[in-house]
């Protein structure tokens, strides 16, 4: 089927002033096991190829998955009268300066394939994980899922640009249900997120995942006869599972260049950013490093190259609490002269490139977690995202927990239900005063950051140490 592609390619890549072919294929295998009985088993295939066009210094697209021949060239031919008929009122005009030419190839980390474990042995893994998490019956729902991907990717331009991205990656979350009379609580894998990793199918180790079963079934027990979290302003402790999505919400959203062109505004949102805040806002205290790092081996959204062709690096976003570039693709950068990274990403071949989130990650600081702990004179330690909100220009939050324990005079005492705490983006971040070594970073990650007209959902990786703030509102739910 690509060496067909390929000859079409050719014949069609003359008639624009840049062509793109980028063919996706991908295999999904979701299963979903609740107190030790399937719930979920499903099985996706899914096929297409993306057009881009570049014409008059206008961008455009096309898609189908009808991949013969007559399909591509009805394809391409909207492609292309849509960009010249927009091009008239295009927002910027772009040179190929946005389309580098790059060659190579990806292969996520993997030990050993996911096309090499059946599905009945990923069934089995998720069915001996439910009924670990059943250690009473107190809980009423212990369930284990998975999603399983494969997925390729082949990029060809008519720059010379051809290379190919093989990923394998496991969703996977655990949780464990307990209830009591009218009280109700969960413990779940890392606020329900459990391991987003690109990995292979030697990630299906019960005896790796016995322990953590055996915590999460235990502390949902104790939440149920736990006091509500306090209310008052206190030091508050993120655990590394709560730190993705506050990274997520109050740094990667915000630093979206296309958001802060105010092209999600109708959307997803605009930004409390400003262009002329590049190289001068204080978004954090000088413990704040916060890189943008696809090369990362098993996170969630590692590659080579983005869905335009442009190679991934690592860049700081943030250094020293300063806030110094965006995320922002190629086009973007040209619009808004704001220093970027390789972030066009799409979801699949039915949706065009735009600027997204990969990998955003928090770098580590110099405390052990015993160290943290015995600083905090009164405070509170949270755990695994329970629930969350934010305002359209990612300022203000609020953000639930599932799991707090109450620290007095430096120790961990009693544990606390409900927990939440509230903020402002800027002052929250400013009020960063610990973070511990880099040998205490955990990796986590998100198949559902979603953004886009129309819409498109995407993977997205984030790693964080523990992260001490001094004065931040807490209250219980």
């Amino acid at each position: 089927m690509q060496t067909q592609i390929e000859k079409i390619f050719k014949s069609l890549s003359a008639e624009a002033d840049f062509v793109a072919f980028k063919t996706v294929t991908e295999k999904t295998r979701d299963l979903s096991v609740r107190n030790g009985k399937p719930e979920n088993i499903s099985i996706d295939m899914d096929a297409g190829l993306t057009i881009e066009v570049m014409k008059d210094g206008h961008i455009g697209y096309g898609a189908t998955s009808e991949l013969t021949s007559e399909g591509i060239q009805q394809a391409f031919d909207r492609a292309l009268t849509m960009t010249k008929v927009a091009s008239k009122n295009a927002v910027h005009h772009f040179d190929l300066s946005v389309r580098p030419r790059s060659e190579g190839t990806y292969i996520s980390h993997r030990q050993k394939s996911l096309d090499q474990i059946s599905t009945a042995e990923i069934y089995d893994f998720l069915k001996k994980a439910s009924q670990r998490l059943k250690v009473s019956d107190k809980i009423i729902s212990a369930v284990a899922d998975a999603m399983v991907i494969e997925t390729e990717q082949n990029y060809i331009s008519s720059n010379g640009s051809q290379f190919q991205q093989n990923f394998n990656i496991v969703v996977s979350s655990f949780s464990a249900t307990a209830q009591d009379g009218a009280e109700t609580q969960t413990r779940s894998h890392h606020g329900g997120r459990g391991n987003c990793l690109q990995i292979g199918a030697e990630y299906f180790n019960f005896d790796k995942l016995e322990q953590d079963c055996d915590q999460l079934s235990q502390e949902a027990l104790e939440l149920l006869t736990a006091e509500n979290c306090v209310h008052e302003t206190c030091d508050l402790i993120l655990a590394p599972d709560q730190m993705l999505l506050q990274i997520h919400e109050s740094i990667g959203h915000p630093l979206e260049l296309d958001r802060i062109l105010g092209d999600e505004r109708n959307f997803a949102g605009w930004s409390f950013v400003q262009p002329q805040d590049f190289g001068k806002l204080k978004y954090g205290s000088k413990l704040m490093n916060v890189v943008f790092d696809p090369t990362v081996s098993n996170e969630m959204a590692s590659y080579k190259f983005d869905e335009i062709g442009n190679p991934a690096e690592k860049k700081y976003l943030i250094k020293d609490g300063l806030l110094i570039a965006g995320l922002g693709s190629l086009e973007s950068q040209a619009r808004s002269k704001i220093p970027g990274v390789a972030n066009a990403r799409s979801s699949s071949w039915n949706r065009a490139p735009i600027d997204r989130m990969a990998n955003i990650n928090l770098e580590g600081g110099s405390l052990t977690l015993q160290q943290m702990i015995s600083q905090v004179e009164n405070g509170v330690i949270m755990y695994s995202n329970r629930s969350w909100s934010i305002d359209d220009y990612r300022r203000k939050f609020q953000f639930g927990c599932e799991y707090a324990k109450q620290i007095k005079n430096g120790k961990l005492t009693k544990t606390l239900k409900n927990p939440n705490y509230r903020g402002v983006t800027v002052p929250f971040w400013n009020n960063l005063a610990g973070l511990t070594v880099s040998d205490t970073v955990e990796t986590y990650g998100s198949p559902y950051c979603g953004k886009g007209e129309p819409s498109q959902v995407i993977r997205v990786g984030h790693s964080s140490p523990y992260a001490l703030f001094k004065n931040i509102e807490v209250f219980g739910g």
